[in-house]
């Protein structure tokens, strides 16, 4: 199948979604672009696969579907749009409690890295790069949405003194108070609280997070590894929870507070 936002793309695309059979909804998506025919082609798609998809044209439509017809279990978001960007607009979103853990997917044309890393330090959990293959979109809602679903089975709780990382709860807190990790970053501080004392490859943190497709050479990782110590650590330029090793990956410290 041609890539969404290739020419002939939304040809092929119209036909395989005739061929598709309605799916049982099981998630509320909102899908934020101001190419009308890309989110007509990609909503059809979403649908079909069993995702009940509501579109804005612009941030401020956006704004207030996220308003009057949320929650959402998820956001697609463009990063350039004709009233905004995109990464202001994550920003923003944020800095609110509501929506600061709802699962963002970042869809962008712009081919420079700084772009997708800037997104991901200011709390995009994704992103995907246009043109995509509508397969390759759905597996990346479908792995963002895992991410953030609780394990209903796992109520445990991992403390490293004055840091617990409730697994039941999906939520990390230092001295009790919570931290502000998106899902993601919680996921990938888990990985590593998982395994005190052990060195991560990012090719082994990549494995385990769950659905998170491995991407050759991707820095993700470096990303939101220096977010989570942003939040977590008592001084970030010289963290002593996660530790890097260098030219192996990570290490999530055993002991990190001093016994008082």
């Amino acid at each position: 199948m041609l890539p969404l936002g290739h020419p002939g793309g939304a040809r092929r695309v119209g036909a395989f979604l005739r061929a598709l059979p309605e799916g049982t909804v099981t998630s509320r998506l909102l899908l934020i672009d101001d190419d009308a025919r890309l989110t007509d082609m990609v909503g059809g798609y979403l649908r079909h696969n069993g995702f009940e998809v509501d579109t804005a044209g612009s941030l401020a439509a956006g704004r207030d579907r996220l308003k009057q017809d949320g929650p959402y279990d998820a956001l697609l978001l463009d990063l350039m749009l004709p009233d905004g960007d995109g990464l202001d607009f994550t920003r923003e979103l944020r800095g609110q409690p509501r929506l600061r853990r709802l699962p963002l997917l970042m869809l962008t044309a712009r081919g420079e890295p700084m772009d997708r890393i800037v997104g991901l330090e200011i709390g995009a959990d994704d992103y995907l790069p246009k043109p995509f293959e509508p397969r390759e979109l759905l597996a990346r809602v479908k792995a963002l949405l895992r991410r953030a679903a609780p394990d209903a089975a796992d109520d445990e709780v991992l403390s490293f003194g004055r840091l617990e990382v409730d697994l039941g709860a999906r939520q990390a807190r230092l001295a009790g108070q919570p931290c502000d990790l998106t899902s993601h970053q919680f996921e990938l501080l888990t990985v590593l609280a998982r395994s005190p004392g052990r060195v991560l490859s990012r090719d082994q943190i990549m494995d385990s997070l769950k659905g998170h497709p491995l991407e050759a050479f991707d820095r993700s990782i470096d990303v939101h590894i220096s977010r989570i110590r942003a939040v977590i650590e008592d001084d970030p330029k010289n963290p002593k929870r996660v530790l890097t090793v260098r030219g192996a990956g990570y290490v999530f410290a055993k002991k990190q507070d001093a016994e008082t």
